[in-house]
């Protein structure tokens, strides 16, 4: 009750206003708290994408028949494969993928209408592995195009026993950056609200007028509140402004509760100003800040989901994924955005991120008052 009444304070009011005025003041911590997010949130919508397109491809049709050309149509039809070279010998064609002007190459041999006929055709395909996760991509794309050839072949047989009807839930036209977008929305929370507190706190110790607040009638903790309030509000600016970017340039629908977004938003910012109070309770200098940042911003974002699934981590690191935080709210950020779902299903996810909140604030908030003693 004694901590609720000094919230009222007049001096507790005149610290926040103080922090107000001192980052208005910093135009660079003002230009941090725009460039970056809105810079990170459209290359990351845009560059991002796990879809390929125009792979080079290079061509051995031995058969030369209208069966063998419309499977090449079929192949080039989209914008999977762009049709590079039409090669005359098997030398050639392989030199052309060492040399890395071709990522896939296909051959098809001179008795391809015969063993069409005899429904036991076979082409060689042969792609550049040098990059897995392009080869894989490549592969999984030849092996559809091919299904579907062979389904127009079969469209005068017998239908086949089982016809799969798939229908995509929340994402009906798969569009990527749906999937990214929110993930960097969480990245940049994280960066900025980490790096900005960081700085803060540091730039206090720098000019030294951490000492001069230790003069005033104000508790540690309402020192340590100030700084954090102003903080919070100037870092929701950041979350709108995320926000406004998703739907306006990309579209990004909103189907779940404003309230309930914005208020787990405000809950994870102070894991960030948490993890940024601890930052400079460690480092002397921004320049230190900015480079230990790295050893902790960098593992979050890695097993965070925001960028590769978490199923596709090995099963250690997804065990492990469950003590990061930026886990936790993005799939908070994707359930809300994309599926509209409340508490009823993000409980967990909204306990995991109250307890780290919990934690991390009450380890800030003990280093910092050891500082200041």
């Amino acid at each position: 009750m004694k901590i609720f009444l000094r919230l009222f304070d007049s001096s507790f009011w005149a610290l926040v206003t103080k922090e107000f005025n001192q980052i208005l003041r910093n135009k660079q911590l003002i230009v941090l708290l725009i460039v970056p997010p809105t810079l990170q949130l459209l290359l990351y919508g845009f560059a991002l994408n796990p879809d390929i397109h125009n792979l080079k491809l290079g061509i051995i049709d031995y058969a030369n028949v209208a069966t063998s050309r419309e499977l090449l149509t079929a192949m080039t039809s989209n914008r999977i494969f762009t049709l590079e070279s039409v090669s005359t010998s098997e030398k050639e064609l392989s030199r052309l993928v060492e040399e890395g002007k071709l990522d896939v190459g296909v051959i098809i041999p001179p008795e391809f209408p015969r063993q069409v006929a005899q429904e036991s055709a076979e082409i060689q395909v042969f792609i550049d592995g040098v990059n897995a996760n392009t080869a894989g991509i490549a592969s999984g794309y030849m092996t559809q195009i091919i299904q579907q050839y062979n389904r127009r072949l079969a469209e005068n047989q017998a239908s086949l026993p089982v016809s799969p009807q798939m229908v995509f839930l929340y994402n009906p036209g798969l569009i990527s950056s749906w999937f990214f977008v929110p993930g960097v929305m969480g990245l940049v929370l994280t960066l900025i609200g980490t790096l900005v507190s960081a700085v803060t706190v540091v730039r206090e110790k720098d000019t030294g007028t951490l000492e001069q607040l230790l003069m005033t009638p104000a508790a540690n903790w309402e020192i340590l509140l100030a700084k954090i309030v102003p903080l919070v509000f100037l870092l929701m600016g950041d979350v709108m402004l995320a926000l406004a970017l998703g739907r306006l340039v990309f579209n990004l629908p909103f189907r779940g509760s404003f309230v309930l977004f914005f208020g787990l938003s405000s809950i994870y910012l102070f894991v960030g100003i948490s993890l940024g109070i601890m930052l400079a309770t460690i480092c002397r200098s921004q320049q230190q800040v900015v480079l230990t940042s790295f050893f902790i911003n960098l593992p979050m974002v890695q097993t965070s989901g925001a960028i590769a699934p978490v199923e596709a981590m090995p099963p250690f690191f997804q065990v492990l994924s469950l003590l990061n935080p930026l886990r936790h709210y993005i799939a908070i950020v994707r359930g809300i955005l994309l599926k509209g779902v409340g508490l009823d299903v993000l409980w967990i996810h909204t306990l995991a991120l109250v307890g780290f909140t919990v934690v991390l604030l009450t380890i800030s908030i003990n280093r910092f008052r050891s500082q200041l003693s």
